[in-house]
């Protein structure tokens, strides 16, 4: 498959256009001779050196990632920027890259697919950004308490969960928005939200959840974000014009 219509295809099945101007991410093929041949597709969650290589030593054309080297654009060829280019370019290796619009799709992206995997139904989206959005408001079959659903997010890739207690004993209205999502804390309250699920916090986020009365569980940012990739290298295994995947592994613990 021509590395072209392999981009195309990925942009027009999770609706990258949809989000043209929301994301400070380029999102689409970052790096590739678009006429290159696309024979092995690697799938990994950061574009960095070491995923790169690995990729490479997997006899991969193309690695698809979530987090991508371009934020905004690049203005200079120095430093990281340097290195990352030119383990890609010393590996004959393409990058695509897809951010927002993997966090935000409604069946592949990272917030929908872990509802599913915390065995909750979703029920709209969450986590406003402009016209769109980049999470999901989910219900649980069965109430939750704070023991089970950590128990629950501490099977994920992660070094355990930190949870900031402080909403009701019964969970069963939840945001999910994957990565660092404590920004949306307000529109949980607006929304009478159990609980956020989210990978990572900030400062303020302590005192914004015990004000609004609001659980706040911390999973890791790259264990809530593993589940876009791999839903993603699902599809592409899934094409009729044969496509060979695998998928690289890299936990941070963050």
């Amino acid at each position: 498959m021509e590395l072209a219509t392999f981009a195309d295809r990925l942009d027009e099945r999770l609706d990258v256009a949809e989000m043209d101007g929301l994301d400070y991410a380029v999102n689409g093929l970052q790096v590739g001779a678009e006429d290159a041949t696309v024979s092995t597709a690697a799938f990994a969650v950061d574009g960095v050196e070491l995923t790169f290589e690995g990729a490479a030593d997997r006899g991969a054309d193309v690695l698809v990632v979530h987090h991508g080297i371009s934020w905004g654009g690049i203005d200079r060829v120095t430093g990281k920027e340097y290195d990352r280019l030119d383990a890609l370019f010393a590996n004959d290796l393409a990058l695509y890259a897809v951010h927002l619009p993997l966090d935000a799709h409604p069946e592949l992206g990272n917030a929908a697919q872990l509802a599913e995997f915390l065995g909750m139904t979703v029920t709209e989206g969450f986590g406003r950004e402009g016209p769109a959005t980049v999470g999901v408001r989910a219900r649980t079959g069965d109430p939750h308490t704070v023991d089970s659903l950590t128990e629950r997010l501490e099977t994920l890739e992660n070094d355990g969960v930190q949870v900031l207690e402080f909403g009701p004993d019964r969970i069963e209205d939840v945001g999910i928005v994957t990565g660092s999502g404590t920004d949306w804390l307000d529109e949980a309250r607006e929304k009478g939200l159990d609980a956020l699920v989210t990978g990572e916090g900030k400062q303020p986020a302590y005192h914004e959840a015990r004000e609004a009365g609001i659980h706040v569980f911390l999973a890791g940012h790259y264990a809530t974000e593993t589940f876009g990739v791999r839903a993603l290298q699902d599809v592409v295994a899934g094409w009729d014009e044969r496509v060979e995947t695998t998928y690289i592994e890299h936990p941070t613990g963050l």
